[in-house]
């Protein structure tokens, strides 16, 4: 039987248009705007529980977010690979700004968890447009487009918790939902008619679509690698991230709201590392550009868990987290992008479906690390948490090393 790649590479190759009609910049803007807020209700739990009374549902607010989330994955972005594409992207956005407006006006804490829920399902629009700007870009610089996208991408979800802090700080938790609402519908009027209107080649069913995941993940060894690196990637990332704000608080620290909003932004500027790595990608680089990613994240690791060993100064402790916190995010973003690339040239017809899966596969990892970062910063403080995030990273790096020793592609 021939694997789904093989099936459909000649009809997609036909249609893919020259890399100047591929609207990155679009793109970005979009993606910005539409993931700010997967992750910015964990800066607004304080405010929310006061002002809805959310009591023991409190910290369900950004589980039910990223669980919609991942139901869109599975349950969505499939659909980008049955239905034209800009329609499909518009009424998702749409259907997002509406649940953001929910949110905003809720009257009821189950009101608002509801709508929480239903905005983590419509962001997963996110990952229609990355397939959808790499499906028109031929593929010798498909590496720079998705890199590209992924920097919005990147940036939107770095900017998220400190823009919903100083936002919800200054005029309350609503008017970060209502903001939010008003600028994804001002970017959505002005970029989606814009949008090329990629039409799949083929349509087939939805449960057909949904079935066929399973046979995509077994029939494609590079989406299988490439999540699994960024699976161990993301969970050392989501432990130091889910922990550093609680180090940066308390003594000998001693960070302000303010100070922790602006300590976030320390990632920020990593960003654009993401259409480096897709360049690198493009030149026939992927190994070497992984490997390094994976080395940098390693080295940061180990600068965050140094950065409060005693004899350490509190200013030097604070610039060596936050020179960690961007390491680490470019490591993990120069990993994110060549695996996205990797895997964007697999199957033309099927890449709604292999984004998805490679999002969901790595969001797992995501939830180990956030899971694990609680208990052990409790048990072994900050050197604990340290550690396992480099323990992550060792794993994601030994991994590449013995794929390529065997061989293996991307």
């Amino acid at each position: 039987m021939d694997s789904p790649t093989m099936q459909c590479q000649t009809a997609a190759r036909a249609a893919t248009p020259p890399t100047h009609s591929v609207p990155t910049v679009r793109f970005a803007a979009m993606v910005a705007v539409a993931v700010l807020p997967l992750y910015a209700s964990q800066t607004l739990i304080g405010p929310l529980n006061t002002s809805l009374h959310l009591g023991a549902w409190t910290t369900l607010v950004t589980a039910l977010t990223l669980l919609g989330y991942a139901i869109g994955l599975v349950g969505l972005v499939p659909l980008i690979d049955r239905l034209p594409n800009r329609p499909l992207i518009a009424a998702t956005l749409f259907a997002q700004i509406a649940c953001l407006a929910l949110a905003a006006m809720a009257p009821l804490a189950m009101v608002f968890l509801a709508a929480s829920f239903a905005v983590g399902v419509t962001s997963s629009v996110v990952q229609m447009l990355v397939p959808a700007a790499a499906s028109l870009a031929p593929p010798a610089s498909r590496g720079k487009v998705v890199g590209n996208v992924m920097s919005g991408l990147m940036l939107g979800i770095l900017l998220s918790r400190p823009l919903a802090s100083v936002i919800g700080g200054t005029l309350g938790w609503r008017a970060f939902y209502a903001a939010d609402a008003l600028l994804l519908a001002a970017v959505t009027l002005a970029v989606v008619p814009r949008l090329p209107d990629v039409r799949p080649v083929h349509a087939p069913p939805y449960a057909t679509l949904l079935t066929s995941m399973a046979r995509l993940l077994a029939h494609e060894p590079v989406l299988r690698r490439r999540a699994l690196y960024q699976g161990l990637l993301m969970a050392g990332f989501n432990a130091f991230w889910s922990s550093v704000a609680i180090v940066l608080a308390r003594a000998p620290l001693g960070l302000n709201s303010n100070a922790i909003a602006l300590f976030a932004l320390a990632g920020g500027g990593s960003v654009f590392i993401a259409p480096l790595a897709g360049r690198a990608g493009d030149r026939g680089w992927s190994k070497p550009a992984t490997l390094l990613a994976h080395a940098i994240a390693i080295a940061a690791a180990l600068m965050a868990t140094l950065a409060l060993t005693s004899g350490v100064s509190r200013a030097a402790s604070i610039a060596m987290l936050a020179v960690a916190a961007f390491f680490i995010d470019g490591g993990v973003i120069a990993d994110q992008a060549l695996g996205r690339r990797a895997i964007n040239l697999l199957a033309p017809e099927s890449r709604g479906r292999v984004n998805g899966l490679y999002t969901g596969l790595f969001f797992v990892g995501s939830a180990i690390g956030a899971t694990i970062a609680g208990p052990a910063l409790a048990h072994w403080g900050w050197p604990g948490v340290g550690i396992a995030a480099m323990g992550f990273f060792v794993a994601a790096a030994a991994l590449h090393l013995r794929d390529s020793s065997r061989g293996h592609s991307a």
